[in-house]
């Protein structure tokens, strides 16, 4: 969760480096302008309103939260993500647009790579959401639900449906229920780590 200007920058950096965006030139400015990448749009939106929200929650500032969440409802609205503040750590690589939802009691940790179509929720009225490690790829269609913990250096499969806790580090998951299906070097799928 960014609690200063400095995890500010370095959130950006991280999901700018996730993200594979390079420094531009005036050239790249114009073409960014005529052609937005709109995930990033979504990401430094939604870093800013976490900043706002978290460290500056304080008179006029409270009129500027406001438009943010105007802006970050708006941009999510036009991506297809229901993907609240305050979930994800440093290093968020959305990869495609899409549907997305997210439950805001899930705590996802740094370089989480997604696909479209993932769902990570609570179970059947329950407030407990998921806990996912750090360097996670999570492939098109995957499910997670329940007050589970995800382990650190995990590869979920497409369409796998995820309901059990996994405290073992280094492994692919994959099925209906999700289960190990072998070890995976997480390197090799998230390449900015």
């Amino acid at each position: 969760m960014i609690s200063s200007k400095t995890e500010y920058y370095h959130y950006l950096n991280q999901d700018k480096k996730a993200l594979g965006i390079k420094p531009v030139g005036i050239a790249g400015k114009f073409m960014s302008y005529l052609s937005p990448n709109h995930i990033w749009k979504f990401q430094k939106t939604m870093r800013k309103l976490e900043y706002y929200t978290n460290c500056k929650n304080k008179s006029i500032n409270k009129l500027y939260i406001l438009y943010l969440r105007y802006r970050f409802k708006n941009v999510s609205l036009k991506l297809g993500f229901s993907i609240p503040i305050n979930v994800f750590g440093p290093g968020l690589s959305i990869v495609h647009y899409g549907t997305i939802v997210i439950n805001r009691n899930a705590k996802i940790g740094s370089n989480c790579r997604m696909h479209a179509c993932v769902n990570i929720g609570a179970s059947g009225g329950e407030s407990g959401a998921p806990q996912i490690g750090d360097n996670v790829y999570i492939a098109p269609g995957a499910k997670i639900y329940g007050n589970i913990k995800i382990a650190n250096n995990i590869a979920i499969g497409a369409n796998a449906v995820v309901n059990k806790s996994c405290e073992q580090e280094n492994v692919a998951l994959a099925g209906v229920p999700a289960k190990p299906i072998g070890s995976v070097d997480i390197k090799k799928i998230i390449k900015h780590i």
